[in-house]
């Protein structure tokens, strides 16, 4: 058991899942989130592919099978309700608009957490406020106070990762906004939505309700073309003032969504951009997840790449003998090709989404090649030979905020 001291910053899905790899592989793990706890409800995500095979592996498929939002599918519908196509979760093997395995970003962090906490050490309600490194370590500096040694830090931060910007540069020089803009919140499920996704589209933006696993309640979203977007992504008024501007007129079930705006308690809204880095490593210092390279949620993968590089990144840790150099570069030769294929269906449906007509009919081999590449394009070695502690004890029960010692 290698004792390597690792830092993560984030403990939404990246986070906890490398922590659950590291600490497999032999490393003491200590897992930093500025919110006082876990975030949950959020928007439905996708396990699609090898990324089904990840979850297998870190032993959680019947856990999150068990906390899937079973949503039987999508209709897509006009201004007066019409159903105008179809798709179910049964489509493409599981693999489809809507996949086999749907579960909402609270629950499967709540997941993750439940599977780490007692063999991980989780701090929220702090964060990284300085870093230096060396040769042998990095020096952190929490806001709380704290002053801790570790030997790799990994930034699992999300798109606005504070903690790339304190070692790579300013947000401003990696993230691509992709011209539109999604927000999404609970409402009461006064509509009689019962496991079928329900959206409504007009040339540059849509309305959507779909279902989630309180079935007095809903999910209510939106998008909309924004070529910039400059709203601070803290100042919610702002961006709900903004939301009635731009989706004002869209008609179907779009009056009465707005009317739950000011009463919602899990509000959201934020550019649907990507992060695109020549690399995702500054020394003993490395990125997961969001924070090294979003695909946005117009790609359905984001998840994805975020479990699929948990596992090759301490997997790679962990084969290389914790050497950084090695690791990092590994970890980024298996994951760009992955990566890049991702990025580049995000980009797709927002260039369809903000179509004001439809385009020319795409090339559908090379569309299917892309889609497949985007799903399975990635190896999962077996690393055969570094340690593994198994998939550890699976608990459900919430615990206490725990603190640095």
């Amino acid at each position: 058991m290698s004792g390597t001291k690792v830092l993560v910053a984030g403990a939404s899905i990246a986070g906890p899942a490398l922590a659950h790899w590291l600490r497999r592989r032999g490393a003491e793990v200590t897992v930093v989130e500025r919110a006082p706890g876990l975030r949950p409800g959020g928007q439905a995500v996708d396990a699609r592919g090898v990324t089904r095979e990840v979850i297998r592996r870190m032993g959680l498929d019947a856990a999150v099978r068990a906390a899937r939002t079973e949503t039987a599918g999508a209709h897509t519908v006009a201004a007066d309700g019409t159903v105008l196509e179809t798709f179910r979760a049964e489509d493409d093997g599981g693999d489809g608009y809507i996949s086999e395995i749907e579960i909402l970003r609270g629950d499967l962090s709540q997941v993750l957490y439940d599977d780490t906490r007692d063999g991980v050490e989780y701090v929220f309600g702090d964060r990284i406020a300085e870093l230096s490194q060396d040769a042998d370590g990095v020096d952190v500096v929490f806001a709380g106070g704290d002053r801790r040694r570790f030997d790799l830090v990994i930034g699992a931060d999300g798109l606005h990762s504070a903690l790339r910007a304190m070692v790579f540069g300013p947000h401003e020089e990696f993230v691509r906004h992709l011209g539109h803009v999604l927000a999404f919140y609970s409402v009461p499920n006064e509509f009689g939505l019962d496991r079928w996704l329900l959206e409504h589209q007009e040339p540059g933006r849509s309305a959507m309700l779909r279902p989630i696993g309180d079935a007095t309640r809903a999910m209510a979203m939106f998008s909309f073309a924004s070529p910039d977007f400059d709203v601070d992504y803290r100042d919610v008024e702002a961006q709900k003032r903004l939301l009635r501007e731009r989706v004002a007129g869209l008609g179907w079930l779009t009056p009465q969504l707005l009317a739950h705006l000011d009463d919602t308690p899990d509000f959201y809204l934020d550019q649907v951009a990507q992060v695109v880095m020549d690399r995702w490593s500054s020394g003993r210092v490395a990125l997961l997840g969001d924070a090294a390279f979003s695909s946005s949620p117009l790609s359905g993968q984001g998840t994805g790449l975020a479990l699929v590089g948990a596992y090759l990144l301490a997997g790679e840790l962990a084969a290389a003998g914790w050497d950084p150099a090695v690791a990092f570069a590994a970890y980024e030769s298996r994951m760009r090709s992955f990566v890049e294929a991702n990025q580049e269906i995000g980009r797709l449906h927002a260039e369809m989404r903000g179509a004001a007509e439809p385009g020319p009919e795409p090339d559908m081999e090379a569309l299917t090649a892309l889609v497949e590449r985007a799903i399975n394009g990635v190896e999962l070695p077996d690393y055969a030979g570094v340690p593994d502690s198994g998939a550890g004890d699976r608990l459900s029960a919430p615990r206490g905020t725990s603190r640095p010692s």
